[in-house]
Parts: C-alpha cells; structure tokens; sequence
C-alpha cells in the first residue's frame, strides 16, 4: 500500500485490442538540463531509451530495443524518428506509434527519468558495467578506461547515454542501457536485501521516484515487469533489437534514420508475441 502510494501515474495507453501475452513499453525520457544529464545537441523533449518487453502465454520473454532514430510512421504526423512522437504527444502518441510499428498492443507503459537512474544505482551501492575501448565523450560526460569497472549512478547514466563516441552508435547505446538494468536488477534480488529494511525502503523510493506508469499499472504490475525482465536477460531470455536493414537510411526531410528490414520485421514481431524465437541476442546491425 505504502509502495503503490507513490507510484506517478501518466495517462498513456492507446484502448486498443490486446494481443497475445503482456507487453510492457518501457521509454527513457530524457529532461534536459538537470538531474546530471548531459547535453548532447539534441533540441526538446526526447526518449533516448525505448525497449519492448514482452512476455509471450508461453515460450521466452524477450527484451527489444527500439533505436531512438528509427524511421516510423507516426499517426497524425507521417515519417519521422521514432523519438519525434514522444516530442510531438507525449506518452500516447509514443504508445501509438510502438503498436503500430510491432503490431503490439502495449498493456503497461513505463517511463524512467534518465536522471532518476543515477538514484537507483546508488541505491543498489554502485553495479560493475564492461565496456572494452576507451572512451572520453564530453557529449554524455562518460570517462571511460576498456574493461569493467564498479561504477557510481553518475557514471552509470553516462554508460546508458554515451552515443556519440560508440562506432554502432544508438545500436551500441541499446546494448549498454540493457547492461546497466541487468546489473541493477541482479543486485536488486540480492537475498541480503530480506535482512535490511532500510536498503529496501530506499531502494523502491529511488525506483519510484524515477518512473511514471500509465493509468492503470500498479505494483504487483512492476513487480511481474521485473520477473519478465529478468527472464528476457537470463540464459532463456531473448534479447536485441528487431532486424535492421539499414542503420543510415536517408529518406529525406528527416536526416539520418534506422531503417527496419520491411521483409523480416512483420514475422519477427509475430514471433515474438507468439513466443516462437529461441533465446539469445537478435537482430543488431546488418552483416556485410
């Protein structure tokens, strides 16, 4: 009761049919200017993490990646990057375009505040992250010698945020932001938790605290998210990002934007849902 008091709620889903199994949009707003975010150039409101998970009736829960830059049509607007909709209507507008890109229909909606990651990680006392080249990117702030390291929340967001300096750019960035959460999430179900209350307390006051949910997403609805998330990062987990045919398609009017393979793309989502993909990592860049 304590815990679902303090949950921020946001109005977000579309009232469209539901599909097979529960689908959960998890999105990454980035509010500029604060909370030790970084500038990186980029003008407005924007999600700079969007993730599908989706926990199919039966066979392996799977965690997908949207790269920010994908070019999508959104519903009332036309083509544009997937981010332009959570610029131009919010949740909703987001919500819409995600269902009509993987014939999804969202059931929950979560949306983190980048800024509030950097809470969680202290939360949890710090999680150590693997990154194998160096790195000093002063867009995102992240300072960076290759190997893993434990890492404080400052630095933590600057790992999930580095793009600029990544050579698979938001592919790159999608791989990292999945690190951090898996190694968030694996410290949060340290049985030493049972035994201190006071780590707990704090723990879900800087979880919640950093997220808004859709009108109708409670607790026990977080807490079945964390499970599927947790089994879409494990051994039986599916994890990646949805084909990509082209990850510089410049169709005009919009710069630099992620293609999806159209020809793979409609059977991937439908066996994603259906739960027909075998575990492991999907998708990425296009082999040459």
């Amino acid at each position: 009761m304590w815990a679902n008091g303090k949950i921020q709620h946001v109005d977000a889903l579309s009232g469209a049919p539901g599909t097979a199994g529960t689908t959960y949009l998890l999105a990454g707003s980035d509010a500029r200017g604060g909370d030790g975010i970084a500038e990186d150039g980029t003008e407005g409101a924007r999600t700079d993490t969007i993730m599908v998970l989706h926990k199919p009736s039966s066979g392996p829960a799977a965690l997908i990646s949207l790269p920010r830059d994908t070019f999508v049509d959104v519903p009332g607007k036309g083509p544009a990057k997937l981010n332009a909709a959570y610029s131009w209507g919010g949740a909703p507008l987001l919500v819409q375009t995600v269902e009509g890109l993987t014939g999804l229909t969202v059931d929950h909606y979560v949306e983190i505040g980048l800024g509030g990651v950097s809470n969680v990680v202290n939360a949890v006392g710090g999680v150590e992250l693997c990154l194998d080249y160096d790195v000093n990117d002063p867009n995102s702030g992240l300072v960076w010698a290759a190997g893993c390291h434990e890492t404080d929340g400052t630095t933590a967001l600057a790992f999930a945020r580095m793009r600029y300096a990544d050579p698979k750019g938001d592919i790159g960035r999608g791989e990292r932001q999945r690190q951090v959460v898996g190694a968030v999430s694996q410290k949060a179900v340290d049985a030493s938790l049972l035994v201190k209350p006071g780590d707990q307390v704090a723990l879900i006051g800087a979880g919640l605290g950093a997220i808004e949910v859709d009108e109708k997403t409670g607790i026990i609805d977080l807490g079945r998210l964390a499970l599927a998330f947790r089994a879409a990062n494990g051994p039986d987990g599916i994890t990646g990002t949805p084909p990509i045919s082209n990850p510089d398609y410049r169709p005009g009017g919009v710069g630099s934007t992620v293609q999806l393979d159209p020809d793979l793309s409609p059977a991937f989502w439908a066996d994603i849902r259906d739960g027909k993909l075998p575990p492991g990592v999907v998708g990425g860049l296009p082999q040459s």
